[in-house]
């Protein structure tokens, strides 16, 4: 059975609207902070990406309270950050098989759209 999971938060307005816009019904939706991403399938995301870094929201208000510095951070510790904070994953992260797309910018979420839209 291929993987197919949608992980947004459900505080998240962005993340509600996206999801409007997506067909989604044959995917296990999960609210991050009610259930964290398991190592091995964050494992298997950070396979589609060049870096930890790029499954990372930079934006997350912990960053600044504990005063994390992003670009000294090794991949493991990149690794365990996200594991040990659910505001730490880029959001949404869908994962559909063999594709991974991560985040809200407009080209990710065209090509979310393209891949799962209902429009």
């Amino acid at each position: 059975m291929e993987m197919k999971k949608f992980y947004y938060l459900s505080t998240c307005d962005t993340c509600k609207r996206i999801m409007k816009n997506l067909y989604l019904s044959d995917f296990e939706i999960i609210d991050i902070k009610k259930e964290m991403i398991s190592k091995e399938e964050l494992q298997y995301a950070k396979e589609h990406f060049e870096s930890y870094l790029d499954l990372f929201n930079k934006r997350a208000r912990k960053i600044k309270e504990l005063g994390i510095d992003l670009n000294t951070q090794s991949e493991d510790q990149l690794e365990k950050l996200i594991l040990s904070e659910y505001s730490f994953l880029k959001r949404p992260l869908m994962i559909d098989g063999n594709e991974v797309l991560a985040g809200n910018s407009k080209n990710v979420v065209a090509q979310m759209e393209e891949l799962h839209g209902i429009a």
